[in-house]
C-alpha cells in the first residue's frame, strides 16, 4: 500500500531578550586631614668674645704709668735724689772748707747747680718699642642644639557613597514556533485511481 505524500514545514520559535544594564555610582570624599608641625626645640648657647688690650708698655713709652708704678718710681727716685743730695752737699761742704786755699769753690758750686739748658725735641715715635700694645682676642663660641619634633597627623576617612540601580531583563516571544504538515491527498488519489485502472 502506498501512502500519500506528506510534506511539512517547521518554523522555530525565537525568543527576544531586552536587557537593561545595572548602574553603579561610587563617590568617595577625601579624608579629613589635619597636620600640625610643632617647632623644633632649639637651644643656643653663646660664649661672648673677649678682647683684651694691654697698652701699659705704650703708655710707659709716653711717660704715663699706673698710680702704683708711679708711686714706686717716685719713691725710688726720691730715695736716689736724697742720697745724691746728701753726697753733693757733703762734697760741696768739703770744697767750702778749702776756700781759704784760694779755690773758686763758690763759683764752681753755682755753675754746677744751674739747670741744664733747654733741649729741643726733634723727631720721636710713640710708642718707641715695637709691639708695645698687646692685643689678645678670643672669638665667641656658639653651640646650637636642635631637636626636631615629629608632625602630628589626624586623618578621618570618609566612607564611600554607593548608588546602585539594578539592571533588568525582559524576555518575549519574538517568533512563535510553527509546524505544518501537508498531505497531498489529491495527488495520492489520482495515483490510486490510475493504479486501479
Amino acid at each position: 500500500m502506498q501512502l500519500p505524500p506528506i510534506s511539512y514545514t517547521i518554523q522555530r520559535g525565537q525568543i527576544g531578550i531586552d536587557t537593561q544594564d545595572a548602574q553603579l555610582d561610587i563617590t568617595q570624599q577625601d579624608a579629613d586631614l589635619q597636620i600640625s608641625q610643632p617647632e623644633a626645640d632649639l637651644n643656643i648657647e653663646t660664649t661672648p668674645s673677649k678682647l683684651t688690650i694691654d697698652q701699659t708698655e705704650a703708655l710707659r713709652d709716653m711717660g704715663i704709668i699706673s698710680a702704683e708704678e708711679s708711686a714706686r718710681q717716685n719713691a725710688q727716685e726720691g730715695r736716689q735724689t736724697a742720697q745724691e743730695g746728701i753726697a753733693r752737699r757733703a762734697s760741696e761742704g768739703d770744697e767750702m772748707m778749702k776756700i781759704e786755699n784760694g779755690t773758686d769753690a763758690i763759683q764752681n758750686i753755682v755753675e754746677r747747680n744751674i739747670p741744664n739748658p733747654r733741649q729741643d725735641f726733634n723727631i720721636g715715635w710713640i710708642p718707641s718699642s715695637h709691639f708695645a700694645v698687646d692685643i689678645n682676642y678670643q672669638p665667641a663660641e656658639v653651640n646650637i642644639e636642635a631637636t626636631p619634633n615629629e608632625p602630628i597627623i589626624n586623618a578621618t576617612p570618609n566612607k564611600p557613597q554607593l548608588n546602585y540601580q539594578r539592571g533588568d531583563v525582559n524576555t518575549s516571544l519574538a517568533q512563535e514556533p510553527h509546524f505544518d504538515i501537508n498531505v497531498d491527498m489529491e495527488s495520492w488519489r489520482q495515483s490510486q485511481y490510475d493504479y486501479k485502472i
